[in-house]
């Protein structure tokens, strides 16, 4: 019998065989419409943009650009619908809701490759994460439904009207589900817009909501740039503005919307603090950081961008650290073995490279893994700089891509200080064996979300949402009905 010696067995060449996810089973229409009132319909202005993958460049789909006409046309819909959905028993409507979430778990395989196409996610992340979290919201909500009298107790709960709802493109689907799901438990109607980049899990979505047989108008998906958004936010005839997005765009918002009676809800950017205590389980930390750092490529508001390591453990975690980054697979999202996929546009790689640049220009010292990234497509690698302060841009400023600042601390009143030292108040985590140093820094982080021993873990049942310039509102759980009712 010949022998295999060790030598060989770990052969440090050796890697994963491509295991690429099919796309035999999706379909992806050459051109999409606008959906208004029920139906597919051509943009007035008959103009149309391209929706391109990340990963390669190529075209997927021409999609409508929706023109104040256009806009003016969905929100006359979801007027009219008014009437009679909110009318509708929550019984009733908690059908409806219930048929939608059903329907995207029976094609989950064909969103979840769409979503990664168009985005640039890996298929890991779109199967397991972004798709079943946005059935489970409709599930949730439909719940709801019948149960606002025990949601608001001894208050009689009334829907707001239209609501006007823009979505980002790093949670395509997911983000989508966050807005529609309680405007309609609530008995609102919607005019929802998705982010230019990546429209096609919303189109796709939109026939859904056909299929499902909700009654016309009541769910309305326009596609556009910022001027289709702008025409939402100014319409005179909507009564709720639902936004996630950026701190600048949220700000526009506010400021538009002031001296009206528009109820608004915003969630924004955030720099979210992840802490490392020297009790806390290294190993289980590591995996953590990464989770919440390089998960969606760091396109994630709520992101671990910032982290503190208390100094006796700094130097172990960093090594473990940089161990676990050469592990990570850059790649084709489409590839189930891939950790990190495309950047979600030229426009977004652009903005992180300037800031990798202007982290060395400041002092700081760089590490990245050394990876092969794919010559075409939007692609960056996992990146932290070491040794910045809190005045740092890198530090105090939101990247939104997989770059992470790291800072060291000695007592947990420095850690604190240092955490709540930026504009932002969005998500942090916390790692320790220690109960009751979690309970005191969730008392003491300005943070919407803070975790505990894990990170970027998301339920339909947890109210999610930001303080200072991270926006106000929440969204999901009990909490996130309350954006969308009045009472009389």
């Amino acid at each position: 019998m010949n022998k295999i010696s060790d030598k060989n067995i770990f052969k440090p060449s050796w890697g994963y065989d491509k295991a690429p996810e099919s796309t035999d089973h999706i379909q992806i229409k050459d051109q999409y419409e606008l959906f208004i009132n029920g139906d597919f319909v051509k943009p007035e202005n008959q103009s149309y943009f391209k929706s391109t993958n990340p990963a390669d460049g190529q075209v997927i789909s021409r999609v409508a650009e929706a023109s104040s006409a256009d806009v003016d046309k969905a929100v006359e819909a979801a007027r009219k619908a008014f009437k009679k959905w909110s009318a509708l028993s929550g019984k009733e409507r908690g059908k409806y809701i219930f048929r939608i979430a059903r329907l995207i778990q029976e094609r989950a395989r064909e969103f979840a490759v769409i979503e990664s196409l168009d985005g640039g996610k890996p298929i890991r992340e779109s199967r397991d994460i972004d798709i079943p979290l946005a059935a489970n919201h409709f599930f949730y909500y439909a719940g709801w439904a019948d149960k606002l009298a025990y949601a608001f107790p001894n208050r009689k709960v009334l829907p707001v009207g239209v609501a006007g709802q823009i979505i980002p493109w790093n949670f395509p689907l997911l983000m989508a589900a966050w807005k529609l799901a309680p405007a309609l438990a609530t008995g609102n109607t919607v005019v929802l817009k998705p982010a230019e980049t990546t429209p096609l899990t919303a189109l796709k979505l939109a026939e859904v909501i056909k299929e499902s047989g909700l009654p016309n108008g009541v769910v309305n998906i326009i596609t556009g740039a910022g001027d289709t958004g702008a025409a939402i936010v100014e319409h005179p005839d909507i009564d709720k503005i639902a936004f996630t997005g950026s701190t600048t765009v949220g700000k526009y918002i506010q400021k538009a919307l002031a001296g009206t009676d528009k109820k608004l809800t915003l969630e924004l950017g955030g720099k979210g603090a992840n802490i490392i205590f020297e009790d806390a389980a290294i190993d289980q930390s590591v995996e953590g950081i990464v989770n919440a750092i390089f998960f969606n490529q760091g396109h994630v508001c709520c992101a671990g961008s910032r982290l503190f390591v208390q100094e006796s453990v700094a130097d172990l975690v960093i090594d473990k650290l940089k161990q676990r980054m050469n592990s990570l697979m850059v790649g084709d999202p489409l590839d189930k073995n891939t950790d990190i996929g495309a950047i979600n546009s030229a426009k977004q790689l652009k903005t992180i490279n300037e800031y990798i640049k202007i982290g060395l220009q400041e002092g700081g010292e760089i590490y990245q893994p050394k990876c092969t990234l794919p010559k075409k497509g939007n692609w960056c690698a996992p990146t932290l700089f070491l040794n910045v302060s809190q005045s740092h841009r890198i530090v105090q400023e939101e990247i939104f891509g997989p770059v992470l600042a790291i800072q060291t601390f000695r007592t947990i009143d420095e850690v604190i200080e240092k955490a709540n030292n930026t504009p932002f108040g969005l998500s942090a985590g916390v790692w320790t064996e220690k109960g009751s140093k979690i309970f005191y820094l969730t008392q003491k982080l300005n943070a919407g979300v803070v975790w505990a021993n894990t990170y970027n873990k998301f339920d339909a049942t947890s109210p999610f949402g930001g303080y200072k310039e991270s926006g106000f509102g929440r969204e999901g759980g009990l909490h996130g009905l309350k954006a969308y009712v009045k009472f009389d």
